[in-house]
């Protein structure tokens, strides 16, 4: 599905969700500090052009509850797990962007006083109408929800234009085009399209939320340096998600 696409979009508020896995760069676990910094730059370009900008971030590249309790742990004490794996990337990405010269608070769905602050919706409006990027962590501070459903909730609380979810291709497929080079790449999805065809972008729970707001979805890959500041403009490669007609 191709549409021509508005290269000049106009957005007050954004966010991006950053998987755990975009952060590990090109190692096979942890954190990449020149990802880091190369996310950051990214950001601060966005930030610079009057947009506001706030992150939920994963944990994957950590830890992932539901790979642990597919090995027999608790589901729900594997998730926490997660969720701190999530306040670590968040404090990672915090102190990459603090270099770029950006005020950035990271706010806990899980209270931890001495890191970060509660999240309280009105104060993480506030911070954004200041100028502040504000990191959403510990997801939705609840079991058996994945951060991309803390993505659509939060874009949703803070009345986000669109959420970016940066991943590690161009867009969304119709399998994983890593491992089957026959796989189709889609320019425009609805988000029926997205849970009939069981597309892996995020979770069924995450895109109904999306839906039931009209809040779009761009899906797109953000190894490349500069990568979320161009699809904010509308250019390079990306799948958008939204409603029918």
């Amino acid at each position: 599905m191709t549409e021509q696409r508005d290269k000049s979009p106009s957005y007050k508020r954004v966010l991006l969700k950053v998987s755990g896995e975009a952060l590990m760069g090109k190692g096979s676990g942890g954190v990449d500090p020149e990802m880091v910094d190369m996310v950051a730059a990214d950001i601060a370009a966005v930030v610079a052009s009057g947009v506001q900008v706030c992150l939920v971030v994963g944990g994957g590249n950590i830890f992932r509850g539901l790979s642990a309790a597919a090995r027999g742990m608790d589901r729900a004490q594997g998730d926490y797990a997660g969720m701190l794996a999530t306040v670590i990337n968040a404090l990672m990405l915090q102190n990459g962007l603090e270099r770029q010269g950006l005020e950035t608070r990271v706010m806990t769905a899980i209270q931890m006083a001495a890191i970060a602050e509660p999240y309280i919706r009105r104060r993480a409006v506030r911070h954004m109408e200041k100028g502040r990027v504000v990191i959403f962590a510990a997801g939705t501070g609840n079991p058996y929800f994945t951060t991309d459903t803390a993505a659509a909730l939060r874009a949703n609380e803070m009345e986000c234009d669109v959420v970016f979810k940066g991943t590690q291709v161009d867009g969304i497929y119709s399998d994983d085009p890593r491992r089957n080079p026959d796989a189709v790449r889609y320019d425009q999805l609805t988000y029926m399209d997205v849970l009939a065809r069981q597309l892996n972008v995020m979770d069924a729970a995450a895109i109904s939320l999306a839906r039931e707001n009209k809040l779009p979805i761009v899906v797109f890959n953000m190894h490349a340096p500069g990568a979320f500041a161009a699809v904010v403009r509308g250019e390079g490669r990306f799948t958008r998600v939204i409603e029918a007609g």
